[in-house]
């Protein structure tokens, strides 16, 4: 993958739509809430989801978990990118994650914006902020991911392969 920060709307049509298909192809759950990988740079990653019912929980809000797999999104993005972690080879696998849930967006879209705070061999530290359209904090993150050997999925998936990372 290219250095430097890539905005994913500056792409060609066909590559934006491989960033899309890749993301959300082998993992119904992204699917499920429409993320999209805006822009990646060398240490940060930035992750959209829509704010919409099949993101909300029973009081008609935007949902924690739906809030911490968009953060966990992000920062395994900016996690693979900003460390040492080589494609084929090793698996991010989440090792801790700590959500501070702030308040509730207002408009139709929130944004993960993750940066890589050290990275380690085997440990990558990285903190999150998810905020609104109007730029206001929706939840604040701290996250770790541990590199390890690539291993076999618990439950194989007729599309994954070997060589697939646990992102």
């Amino acid at each position: 993958m290219p250095q430097g920060t890539i905005r994913i709307a500056d792409l060609p049509e066909t590559d934006r739509d491989f960033v899309r298909s890749a993301l959300q192809s082998d993992t119904p759950l992204h699917e499920l809430l429409d993320l999209e990988i805006v822009e990646m740079g060398e240490r940060h990653a930035v992750v959209s989801m829509p704010v919409r019912e099949q993101a909300f929980n029973s009081t008609g809000n935007l949902h924690g978990g739906a809030i911490a797999t968009l953060i966990d999104v992000a920062a395994g993005t900016a996690a693979a990118r900003g460390s040492g972690f080589e494609h084929g080879k090793q698996s991010l696998v989440t090792a801790d994650l700590h959500v501070r849930y702030l308040g509730r967006p207002h408009g139709d879209l929130v944004f993960a914006r993750a940066e890589v705070v050290k990275a380690g061999r085997q440990l990558v530290i990285v903190e999150c902020r998810v905020t609104d359209i109007e730029e206001r904090i929706v939840a604040s993150a701290d996250f770790s991911m541990m590199i390890v050997p690539l291993r076999q999925s618990i439950r194989p998936v007729a599309t994954a392969k070997a060589t697939d990372p646990d992102l």
